[in-house]
């Protein structure tokens, strides 16, 4: 967990004045409610953050709950990718061995019960109407809207409906509940909002022992108040909801389901990230029509994808703590997520060389039955992490980048009769090129000069401006390795109404044969290693075999994005 000063913000700034006025009685609890309806992305790691960080701030607890209403969308992967992506970045719903992990399912009994209650004061009442006939009197935010002309029913007749929706005599569409509040008001939220819904659905926990499933806007509220959550933290879109959020709990207060204090909902921005969608249908359309593959393809935003990319959970919390929390919606540019995971990645990743676009050189003045080690830092900054060897020989791998035939201005790297140093190893001279009966590039030929050797006595007597990375032919391990990029073009890939499949980006990921330093074929899954120069790169836990990592690029080593 990050060290550095918690930073002040509105919301802090509420709970410590509820702290002083004692308003929840010295508690803090706070609750993180995904609904199990796909998996978690970027946005909700800032609310994961926030949420389990004040709990954990305040000395309270926070709540993982599944808001599980709609039993067409959710299932059992979806609720364990969550928890799998919670503990992963870090945070417990455990606090002095007690669980607190819950679902909305488990409350619909008592979800119902307060559905009747609500009937029996005259809060509620069951509608007949078609939905097409409920949205043409819902008026519009100019003008009020028409009252149902089943608003009126009986106390009696809406409980004899409501229990008969329960028992499953009536169709789907053929009635729902709804709270009678005003169909008047500015706030569309609160024109008689629908509660209950008839749903022959089998859910995944419950099966088929219900056929009428609550709302969101109506459970999200009750489970709140039942846990005791003092603090119900939501995004900027559910601020016209608080009024509906706040009638309820007030109106079955006053019929002594609860007592104060109760939970207090505040919202803040949502997190908008460029070059990323978040829409949970978007996200399925891109999953279910394969331009990814699978949830956690290493270029979606979903946490199950960063941590596939190679993300740490730290380098997140220092994104989301960074970034901060605010009352307004702006847009996060990704360069600033990137740079936190340098930052993290920097001080903990070790070092090694890779050669992405090999060509062969050779060295013609070297025995070609001979070989020996060269020494390298495993850090640059910490010596104390010791050093690693690799070998040397007669053939190696350099970039193709780092030889021109015909050199442009101020290019240092190897071209005919240049020198340069190979890195940790000797200084060579290039002699002579070998190519094809096309005229292709197959080898570069050099000459080395045996008193050379990086680290040895006499080997600052040769200077060069060119250095470039290198490895044996004979002892690299050749890999697959995948160069990941930002998977969109457009900075808002849905901006509007968009096609957002009209601007993926067709070089998102890219497979090389690459020749990588020998010490790196005994990473493990998860492991991560700077390649010098290219980047930071993770060893992909999916397609791994042991003796056969392959490597993902995490990022590369400074923002190059559109240059």
């Amino acid at each position: 967990m990050s060290t550095s000063p918690t930073p002040a913000n509105f919301i802090r700034a509420t709970i410590d004045h509820d702290q002083r006025s004692n308003k929840q009685q010295g508690r803090v609890v706070t609750r993180f409610p995904p609904e199990p309806n796909g998996y978690l992305h970027i946005g909700h790691a800032k609310s994961i953050c926030l949420n389990f960080g004040i709990a954990r701030d305040y000395g309270g607890v926070c709540h993982l709950r599944f808001d599980d209403t709609n039993p067409e969308k959710e299932s059992l992967e979806y609720v364990q990718s969550i928890i799998d992506a919670v503990r992963w970045l870090g945070f417990s719903w455990h606090q002095d061995n007690v669980e607190h992990l819950y679902y909305a399912s488990d409350y619909y009994d008592t979800l119902y019960r307060c559905a009747e209650i609500l009937i029996e004061r005259g809060d509620a009442y069951v509608d007949s109407q078609s939905s097409e006939a409920m949205r043409a009197l819902r008026g519009t935010l100019t003008a009020p809207g028409t009252a149902s002309p089943y608003r009126e029913r009986s106390t009696s007749e809406n409980l004899d409906l409501f229990r008969r929706m329960r028992a499953g005599e009536f169709d789907e569409g053929a009635h729902v509940l709804r709270a009678k509040i005003d169909m008047a008001s500015p706030n569309l939220n609160l024109r008689d909002p629908v509660l209950y819904r008839i749903r022959y659905a089998h859910h995944y926990r419950t099966g088929d022992t219900w056929c009428i499933y609550p709302m969101y806007d109506y459970t999200h509220c009750i489970s709140d108040a039942l846990e005791n959550i003092t603090h119900s933290l939501c995004t900027l879109e559910f601020e016209d909801h608080r009024p509906l959020y706040d009638w309820i709990l007030a109106h079955l207060a006053e019929a002594s389901v609860f007592k104060p204090p109760l939970p207090h909902q505040i919202e803040f921005a949502r997190l908008n990230l460029n070059y990323v969608v978040t829409s949970k249908r978007k996200l399925l359309q891109l999953v279910n029509e394969r331009h990814v593959e699978g949830w956690d393809d290493p270029r979606l935003p979903t946490l199950a994808g960063l941590r596939r990319r190679g993300f740490t959970p730290n380098s997140l919390r220092l994104f989301c703590e960074r970034i901060g929390v605010a009352k307004a919606d702006s847009w996060i540019d990704m360069s600033v997520l990137e740079q936190a995971l340098r930052d993290d990645l920097e001080p903990l990743a070790a070092r090694a060389i890779a050669v992405l676009d090999p060509l062969k050189l050779i060295i013609d003045n070297y025995p070609a039955d001979q070989s020996e080690l060269c020494n390298a830092p495993l850090h640059p900054h910490q010596p104390e992490r010791g050093v690693r060897s690799f070998p040397f020989s007669q053939e190696l791998w350099i970039e193709r980048e780092d030889f021109a035939e015909q050199p442009p201005k101020g290019y240092f790297r190897l071209f005919p009769g240049n020198r340069v140093r190979l890195r940790y190893g000797f200084v060579v001279e290039c002699t002579r090129v070998e190519k094809d009966a096309a005229g292709n590039l197959l080898a570069v030929h050099c000459n080395y000069f045996p008193d050379s050797k990086s680290g040895t006595e006499g080997s600052n007597n040769y200077k060069v401006k060119g250095n470039i990375h290198w490895v044996s032919a004979a002892h690299a391990y050749a890999a697959e390795v995948r160069l990941y990029d930002r998977l969109f073009t457009a900075e808002q890939p849905d901006a509007n109404g968009r096609d957002f499949l009209t601007v993926l980006n067709p070089n998102a990921k890219r497979r090389v044969h690459a020749y990588l330093e020998p010490g790196v074929q005994s990473m493990q899954p998860e492991e991560r290693v700077q390649f010098e120069r290219h980047g930071y790169f993770v060893v992909d836990y999916a397609d791994s075999k042991p003796q056969q990592p392959v490597f993902n690029r995490i990022v590369s080593l400074k923002d190059s994005w559109g240059k």
